[in-house]
């Protein structure tokens, strides 16, 4: 059983707060609560008493009957300082919903009430779960504060998008739900305990994907391109998203939805996508190339469109793209881990791509057969071949989802290959 210390600050998501307390407990974990003045005009302190079996608190002088103690633990045989003993004994401090105003605190350093003094005292992981109107979320002094929370170490989860508390209003800023809170708090709880986590996870991790697929002008309004719809692109930063990972993507002509938990870079040629790929690639610990990446593109492009005349032909030379892959594994770090995909089509698509792993230096090579009509582009299921240098795994017909999740999971096998000291996050 893991003790979750919950920080909760004011705000309307506060209610949300009650949900992690029932799901954390009902997993077997201990919780204790700390609330900020404010937050108890949403929720009351008896709320969370009931739900973790144990007093919350909110004022620094105010005295803790269990003196620190969580529920099932042995209370001390002396009085400490209450909130100095509460955040010793915590495996996580969570602090959800953090509000704008506890954020930049928390940047500054300060301890004027009982949640802020907890933080600056605790050396558990700290997760930090925002939730704010969306013009808060997005001004420039909150995104300097949440850079800042991230360098000292802090885990930060991005707020989910949709309707706001305040009428009419939508986008970033909502709470992310409590079951994706739970799980990012237990694995930094196994991470920090050493432990193998009770769930496959890549907190703490940045992971870079493209998707989709590149456009290469022949003038214009006309380009070579391919049917990439860039579903399995963003499928795998969703699942990477889903457990833990900060999620850049580099997303070549996609015109799906945007998880709010994403970055997303837009690019249309492969120059673009390669310009993209090495500004983000030396800070990324993952890299999963998903896109379709153009093997050639026009030598000139035309500038204008060109007109439609009944008796001539348009001749367009082609020239190589660059290798955009095998470019980074050049430069790549002994802690990264790489992933190519190829789209090969009928026989001899798993030898062609042990070929591509062995050639562009890569940990792992996804296959699809592009040849069937019922997966891969454009498709919402894909079925596709593992392959690393121990061996392959056949992922059968299933949504992207699934499919990106299978590779997620042998990513993380991959890593825990790598020798320990070469382990973490870049700096």
């Amino acid at each position: 059983m893991a003790r979750i210390l919950l920080g909760v600050t004011g705000g309307i998501a506060a209610y949300k707060a009650l949900e992690l307390v029932r799901l954390a407990t009902a997993a077997g974990h201990a919780v204790r609560t700390i609330q900020t003045p404010s937050s108890t005009r949403f929720v009351g302190a008896a709320s969370f008493a009931a739900l973790t079996g144990a007093p919350a608190l909110c004022d620094e002088a105010e005295r803790d009957p269990l003196r620190g103690a969580f529920p099932g633990q042995a209370l001390p045989d002396h009085d400490p300082i209450g909130h100095l003993e509460l955040v010793r004994n915590a495996d996580v401090y969570v602090i959800a919903p953090a509000s704008a105003n506890t954020i930049a605190k928390l940047a500054a350093g300060l301890a004027d009430n009982l949640l802020c003094n907890a933080a600056l005292a605790a050396t558990c992981p700290l997760l930090v779960a925002p939730a704010m109107n969306v013009n808060m979320w997005e001004h420039a002094a909150t995104r300097a504060n949440i850079a800042t929370l991230r360098t000292r170490g802090v885990t930060v989860i991005e707020p989910g998008a949709g309707r706001l508390a305040s009428h009419g209003e939508a986008g970033p800023g909502r709470l992310p739900e409590p079951a994706d809170l739970l799980v990012v708090a237990e694995a930094l709880m196994a991470g920090a305990a050493g432990a193998p986590p009770s769930q496959p996870h890549l907190v703490g991790l940045r992971v870079l994907v493209t998707a989709g697929g590149t456009r290469e002008p022949i003038d214009a309004v006309r380009f070579v391109g391919n049917r990439s719809s860039g579903r399995m692109g963003f499928a795998l930063a969703e699942q990477a998203a889903a457990l833990g990972a900060d999620v850049t993507v580099v997303a070549a002509n996609v015109g799906l939805p945007r998880d709010p938990r994403v970055s997303y870079v837009d690019v249309e040629t492969a120059a673009q996508l390669q310009e993209a790929c090495a500004s983000a690639f030396e800070r990324s610990d993952v890299l999963l190339m998903a896109a379709a990446v153009a093997d050639f593109r026009p030598a000139r492009s035309f500038a204008g469109k060109l007109k439609k005349e009944a008796d001539e032909r348009l001749r367009v030379e082609l020239e190589r793209t660059p290798d955009i892959l095998a470019g980074l594994a050049s430069t790549r770090r002994p802690d990264q881990t790489l992933v190519g995909f190829a789209a090969e089509h009928g026989e001899g698509a798993i030898e062609h791509g042990r070929a591509k792993l062995a050639r562009k230096r890569v940990d792992a090579v996804v296959v699809n057969d592009i040849a069937r009509t019922d997966i891969g582009f454009e498709s919402a299921d894909n079925e596709v071949t593992i392959l690393t240098a121990a061996g392959e795994t056949h992922v059968a017909r299933a949504s992207k989802a699934e499919v990106a999740r299978a590779v997620l999971d042998a990513v993380i096998v991959l890593r825990m290959l790598v020798e320990p000291e070469t382990t973490g996050p870049a700096a």
